[in-house]
């Protein structure tokens, strides 16, 4: 199983419709997807990105699937997650799904970094919901990639407690980082 599936099928275990969720980092809009079918209608998806293509493969992917209703496509970077979901949210947040790197099929010069996708992690801790969980995929092979999946680590050894505790599945590419109530091989 990829890590992409491994993630969702982890995160699905926490989800019931009706909950707010964040995919932070849109990329072409299958996490998306894939939560705003698990918390159905009556729920919420807050989509981060700060490229337009990003956007828009995630708007058409969702309309595609009849899901753009209850999605939420934000045009800033993961690290204003508190500012741009609402107050009346904050601790209500059952779900963060981050993806690192770089957009497939997009501009291989853009990618995350520690500089932001450390604040978004602090800011996706403090909104979450008791029993929530974040998941972070770090991919590692473009340049910066293993610095940032090494910050994302030690950031979410930080952020363990509290009735989270991290895990991490390695492979030979990307490294899937899991906090969540309980520990995942």
């Amino acid at each position: 199983m990829q890590l992409t599936q491994r993630a969702q099928s982890i995160v699905e275990q926490y989800l019931q419709p009706g909950q707010q969720v964040v995919d932070a980092t849109a990329g072409n809009g299958h996490d998306s997807c894939f939560l705003a079918r698990q918390v159905g209608a009556r729920g919420r998806v807050f989509v981060f990105d700060i490229q337009q293509q990003a956007l828009d493969s995630t708007a058409s992917r969702l309309r595609d699937q009849g899901q753009a209703a209850q999605v939420t496509l934000v045009y800033r970077g993961h690290e204003h997650l508190l500012d741009e979901i609402p107050a009346t949210d904050h601790g209500h947040i059952q779900a963060v799904m981050f993806n690192l790197g770089y957009l497939p099929h997009g501009d291989k010069t853009r990618t995350t970094t520690s500089a932001t996708t450390l604040p978004a992690l602090a800011q996706a801790r403090a909104m979450l919901a008791p029993g929530g969980i974040i998941t972070v995929l770090a991919y590692r092979g473009h340049p910066g990639g293993q610095e940032e999946a090494q910050d994302v680590e030690r950031q979410l050894q930080r952020l363990a407690g509290e009735g989270l505790q991290l895990s991490v599945i390695p492979s030979p590419g990307p490294v899937l980082f899991v906090l969540a109530p309980e520990r995942y091989d």
